[in-house]
């Protein structure tokens, strides 16, 4: 009747990729939730952890107790609807092919009624037997198929539309079927009022499984037409604030000079409200140019300074590379000794990815730094020269500051030198 992948055979505690159910403090048990490992709905299973038996038992007793006036099927319904999925990051699965199995019974059930079908009434006369109980039950079971295929399955990247799709041409043959031959057969002489009624519920079931994929559409145009509502009242918002608070930052930063405080803390601003506004949701491991952006904001917050960053050409190295933390640290040491005014440049060939870092300080000498300072010789010429790279510290243009280049080779070039 349901259910869940937990069995007998599963390890009774937490994976490490499901964290532990958290306990009712009245009781003691673990709060009754529905595994992301399923078989149906997880209900069965579900219920099981909480009162510490064999799923098997739950499932039994909602069995039998479905016998008593379906209150069985009424409270596996209540729980279904009422009882949330555990957390966790895995996606929810189900092992059992649900709307084929809906399907099949349908098409049971329409056998059934084919095959009990006759002129056989009861005792009062004229009344039907049981074909008519069967065909409506058949009915249900294939609108039935069709809404769990629509809602459950489609989202489900192992089924989805395909097996939407099919679950509806094949339920709709069966109920098509179902109407001509009550229509046209010979129940339509023994039984007219009846085998109108039940044709009529088969065609109205051809309806009904339509009826889902409309409710699932209206849904899609709807989340479309709030989430383009919300894109144009962000558009006015940042049109507004980039004509107000933005301009306003920038007048402050040149009011009060690049390296002042308030110039720092407006540019920090101006910074994360620029990124609110324009910039997605940023990927777990980003492209280098969005981390050295990023770097640069916390450098001017701590640092009497302000970091330009430019990035030309499709960045194919990521922020958690050996060229990232290269640069870093790179315009760390500019940040600190130097201040005023660094420039980033990054440049994406498809040879190699190059990031020059660039100041306007006094400069320095790589011979002239101490032996015990290994945040240049290790940091940054040692890291690339072991991840396969070059690491060259020299005079800025005009011999004014310094200037840091790396260069990080594409793996077909690699392999040309190796």
């Amino acid at each position: 009747m349901d259910t869940s992948a937990a069995g007998a055979t599963e390890p009774a505690g937490p994976t490490s990729a499901e964290p532990p159910r958290p306990a009712d403090p009245a009781t003691g048990r673990p709060r009754m939730t529905r595994p992301r490992a399923r078989v149906a709905t997880g209900v069965a299973a579900g219920l099981a952890e909480h009162l510490r038996v064999a799923p098997w038992l739950v499932r039994l007793g909602f069995a039998v107790t479905s016998l008593i006036a379906g209150a069985g099927l009424l409270l596996y319904l209540w729980l279904w609807a009422l009882t949330p999925s555990e957390p966790g990051e895995t996606r929810l699965t189900r092992r059992a092919p649900i709307a084929w199995i809906l399907v099949g019974a349908a098409a049971v059930c329409l056998i059934v009624a084919a095959s009990t079908g006759g002129p056989v009434v009861d005792a009062a006369g004229g009344a039907p037997g049981a074909w008519f109980g069967a065909v409506l039950a058949g009915v249900a079971l294939a609108v039935a198929s069709g809404a769990w295929a629509t809602f459950i399955d489609r989202p489900d990247p192992d089924r989805g539309p395909r097996t939407e799709l099919a679950i509806r041409v094949v339920a709709t043959a069966m109920l098509a079927l179902t109407a001509v031959v009550l229509v046209f057969g010979p129940l339509a002489y023994w039984y007219p009022v009846p085998v109108f009624v039940a044709a009529f519920a088969a065609a109205l079931g051809i309806g009904l499984l339509y009826a889902p994929t409309l409710v699932a559409q209206w849904r899609d145009l709807t989340e479309e037409r709030t989430r383009r509502i919300r894109e144009e009242q962000r558009s006015e918002i940042a049109a507004h604030l980039h004509d107000s608070v933005l301009q306003t930052l920038a007048l402050i930063q040149n009011r009060a000079g690049a390296t002042s405080e308030v110039a720092r803390i407006a540019r920090a601003q101006e910074r994360e409200l620029r990124d609110w506004l324009y910039a997605g949701d940023a990927a777990v491991d980003s492209d280098l140019g969005t981390d050295l952006r990023d770097f640069a904001g916390a450098l001017e917050i701590d640092y009497p300074v302000t970091v330009d960053v430019v990035a030309v050409g499709e960045s194919r190295e990521r922020a958690s590379g050996e060229l990232a933390a290269a640069a870093r640290e790179a315009m760390l040491n500019a940040a600190r000794h130097a201040g005023g005014e660094v420039s980033v440049y990054v440049e994406s060939r498809p040879e190699a990815v190059e990031v020059f870092i660039r100041d306007r300080g006094p400069g320095f000498r790589l011979a002239d730094v101490p032996g015990d300072r290994l945040g240049v010789r290790e940091s940054v010429i040692g890291r690339m020269r072991r991840a396969g790279g070059s690491a060259t510290v020299g005079p800025g243009a005009g011999g004014i500051g310094t200037e840091v280049r790396l260069r990080y080779p594409s793996p077909s070039e690699e392999g040309n030198r190796g």
